[in-house]
This record gives structure tokens, C-alpha cells and sequence, in this order.
């Protein structure tokens, strides 16, 4: 038991540190099948775990200067509600309507990762015209960074994942902040999320907290070895190498626990 969460946990915690998300995508699984976690339990615990190490990942980029915390509150701010509002909901959704929409949402996020990188929509707006500073460009699109925090954290919520690699290209493609910048202000906003998400399971399903605890640990551990690894491979690998494995993932959760 202590090698696979030690395992698990150190998995988790790299692919966190490589992509700035993912970490749920990796956690939720990895409780359910290899440590044999109830998939509701599964879900919660996941969403503590990740909480716990977005916020030390967060804390440090943003000693960096990697995070834009106007974004971060806005995002956030309605990301928190939304994550709630789809946790309460997540607890009497069956779970086989739980695990198809978490498999397709990784389906969805590997399509996002393995698309060729494309100009930021402001630098496009702005092609021909006068050119927007960058607090211009966000002060903008306020509104809809505000809707699309809505919209992502009910997903959060209801099928257990951070939301890291739909935050990413929503802050990129609404805001057009660079992309080191967009992976920093997102993990702030995936780890309030995910303690929302947390507290509305958490008095509904029940916790194994010596697991989770032991979980947490390493993954903090392995956010900072994955931070030091993805200095050594261009961002767009790393991209497309994650949406090939998630591919995997959601196809085995398809073929085992929905088909």
C-alpha cells in the first residue's frame, strides 16, 4: 500500500509540476484502481490533494512573478461558486454519468493539447489597430473570464478535476497573457477551486484521510521534481505528449468502468 501511494502520489505530483494541471486527471484514477478508493471518495479526496499542492506550486510561482492576480480572483472568485454548486450536484450524480463525463472531458482536453499552437486572439484583435497594453486586454474580457469561471468550475465540481488544462487555454485565448504566466495564475485558481469543490463533498462521502494525507506529501514532492524536469523540454512537447497520454487514461476508464 505505501509503495503504490507513494507511486501514485509522485505521478501526480510530476505531471503537476510539468503542465501546471492535470493533477486530478492523474489522482482520481490512480485512487480508484490502484488503491481501490470508492469513486465518490475518489473524487473528494482528489480534489483535497490537489488543492493542498496547487496552492504550494501557486505560492511559489508566484513568488516568480508567474501570476496575474486579478485574473486569479476574477477566475476564481466564480470558479469557487461554480465548483460548489457542482460538487452538491456531483453527490447524487450516479457515477457511471460521473466517470463518462470526466472520460470525455480528458478526450476533450487531449484534443486542446495535441492542437498546433496558435496567435493569442488579442494579438489578432489588435492586427491593423492600435495596440492594447496588457492590463487593457484583460480589463476587457473580464466578463468573460468571469462566465468561463462559471462554466469550468461546475465541471470541476461535478466530475473531480482541477480544471488546470481548461484553465490554461481560456486564460491564453481570453486574455493573451504569455503562457508561463497563464500556467502560474491558474494553479492559484485550480487550488481555490478545489478546496470549494472539496468542502462540498466532504461531509457527504467519506474520507480516508491517512491515504490522503500520505497522497499529499509525495505529490508535493513530485510538483517540484516535475518544475526542475519541464525546464528541459519545450513547452509544445510537453503539451502534446500529455494529450497522447490522456488519450490512454480516458479510453481505459471508458473500456473498465463505463462500456
Amino acid at each position: 500500500m505505501i509503495i503504490i501511494v507513494i507511486f501514485a502520489g509522485a505521478i501526480t505530483g510530476i505531471v503537476l509540476g510539468l503542465f501546471g494541471s492535470g493533477g486530478s486527471i492523474i489522482a482520481m484514477p490512480a485512487l480508484m484502481y490502484l488503491l481501490n478508493v470508492e469513486a465518490k471518495s475518489a473524487i473528494a479526496m482528489s480534489m483535497g490533494i490537489v488543492a493542498v499542492t496547487a496552492t504550494i506550486s501557486g505560492w511559489d510561482n508566484w513568488r516568480r512573478g508567474n501570476v496575474d492576480l486579478k485574473v486569479a480572483a476574477m477566475f476564481g472568485f466564480f470558479g469557487v461558486i461554480g465548483t460548489y454548486g457542482g460538487a452538491r450536484l456531483g453527490v447524487y450524480t450516479p457515477v457511471q454519468v460521473q466517470l463518462t463525463l470526466f472520460a470525455l472531458v480528458m478526450y476533450a482536453a487531449a484534443w486542446k493539447m495535441l492542437q498546433r499552437k496558435k496567435q493569442p486572439v488579442s494579438q489578432l484583435a489588435t492586427a491593423g489597430g492600435p495596440q492594447l497594453s496588457e492590463d487593457e486586454v484583460i480589463s476587457a474580457h473580464m466578463g468573460h473570464i468571469a462566465a468561463h469561471g462559471v462554466g469550468v468550475g461546475v465541471l470541476t465540481g461535478l466530475v473531480g478535476v482541477g480544471g488546470g488544462f481548461l484553465i490554461v487555454p481560456a486564460l491564453v485565448l481570453l486574455s493573451g497573457i504569455p503562457m508561463k504566466l497563464a500556467i502560474g495564475t491558474s494553479l492559484v485558481i485550480v487550488a481555490a477551486k478545489s478546496y470549494s469543490g472539496f468542502a462540498g463533498y466532504v461531509a457527504a462521502v467519506p474520507v480516508d484521510w491517512s491515504i490522503m494525507g500520505s497522497f499529499t506529501l509525495v505529490t508535493v514532492a513530485g510538483s517540484f521534481v516535475g518544475t526542475r524536469i519541464a525546464h528541459r523540454f519545450s513547452q509544445e512537447t510537453l503539451k502534446r505528449s500529455f494529450g497522447v497520454f490522456l488519450i490512454f487514461v480516458a479510453t481505459y476508464i471508458m473500456l473498465k468502468s463505463v462500456l
